[in-house]
Order: structure tokens, then C-alpha cells, then sequence
């Protein structure tokens, strides 16, 4: 297994401790939480980086790839629904483009093709990750300050929202594009 595929596996292994720390709150439960999905996100970079760089790219690695980024986005929306950092109808929008597009990626593996992430779906991700880690951040800080801050208020009434936006926004456009470009799966 190369050393790129590992890193893509230790994600879904960083992905349960995320939860776990988001699920049992201690008292550094949250900036623990938010160091864990960055090193997750961070290996998200590098195993990419990795597998372009020394040639490790597998269909392995490419179907497991954006799969464990799936189960990572999927795992943290879902965790952030009970601290009212975003509404459950726009975390369902989320979950099921992911499900959306996993479906036809297995369509296409039966038919011996392998539809990596494009452009637009590693814009998509990028922001899904950069709106998760943005509520981590603010929760952490309430964590081990003070939850009475007005800058806190004011990011998760104004900047949390615009983020929101522009995740669902382009959610939505890379599954619209990734159905349209492989269309031709679902006959």
C-alpha cells in the first residue's frame, strides 16, 4: 500500500477520533476536536500531494480519496447539528449530494472507470472544510474563554451563514456538473 493510500486511511481513522471528542465534551473536547479535523484535513492535502508527486496514484487511492473526504465532511456536519452550527435541511442537502455522487463513481467502477474529483468538487471540498473548521474554531475559543464574546456572536450570525452559502452553492454545482459530465452512467 503506498505511503499516500495510508494517509487517505488514517483520515477515516482521524474522522472517528474527531467524533469521539465532539460526542464525550470534556473540557478541551473541542479544541481537541478542531486539531483533529485539521490534521485530517491537512492529510487530505498531502496525500494528494504525495501521490502526484512521487507517482502513487492507485484507483485505489482515487476512489478511497474522495470517499474518506465523505465520511470526514459527512461525520463533522452531522456532529455540528446539535451545537446550532447549521441547519439539519442544509446538512441533508450536503449528506446526499455526497451519497449522490458516491453511487455514480460505483456505477462507473462496475464499468471499469474510475471518475476522480475534478476541479470544482476540490473547490467544494475546500470550502466544506474551511465552513467546518470555522464553527470547531469559534466553538473552541467559547470553549476556553468565554462564551460571551460579541466578535463570537457576530461571526456565527454573519460570517457562519455566508459560508454556509457558498459550501450548499457550490455542493451543489459539482454534483449538478459531475452528473452531467457522466450521464452517460446512468442510462
Amino acid at each position: 500500500m503506498t505511503f499516500s493510500n495510508q494517509l487517505t486511511l488514517s483520515r477515516i481513522f482521524l474522522t472517528m477520533l474527531f467524533v469521539g471528542f465532539l460526542t464525550f465534551q470534556t473540557t478541551w473536547s473541542l479544541p481537541a476536536a478542531f486539531f483533529l479535523f485539521s490534521l485530517a484535513a491537512f492529510t487530505d492535502w498531502l496525500d494528494g500531494f504525495v501521490a502526484r508527486r512521487y507517482d502513487q496514484c492507485t484507483n485505489f487511492g482515487r476512489l478511497l480519496d474522495p470517499l474518506a473526504d465523505k465520511v470526514l465532511v459527512s461525520a463533522a456536519f452531522i456532529c455540528l447539528i446539535p451545537f446550532h452550527a447549521l441547519p439539519a435541511w442544509a446538512v441533508t442537502i450536503i449528506i446526499a449530494r455526497e451519497f449522490l455522487i458516491t453511487g455514480l463513481r460505483l456505477i462507473a467502477t462496475e464499468q471499469g472507470v474510475v471518475i476522480a474529483a475534478d476541479r470544482l468538487g476540490k473547490h467544494k471540498t475546500g470550502w466544506q472544510f474551511a465552513t467546518i473548521l470555522f464553527y470547531l474554531m469559534l466553538l473552541s475559543v467559547q470553549q476556553l474563554f468565554s462564551p460571551n464574546q460579541d466578535w463570537i456572536a457576530w461571526s456565527w450570525s454573519y460570517l457562519g451563514p455566508t459560508l454556509i452559502g457558498i459550501t450548499l452553492l457550490l455542493t451543489v454545482a459539482s454534483g449538478a456538473s459531475c452528473l452531467w459530465k457522466n450521464r452517460g452512467f446512468l442510462k
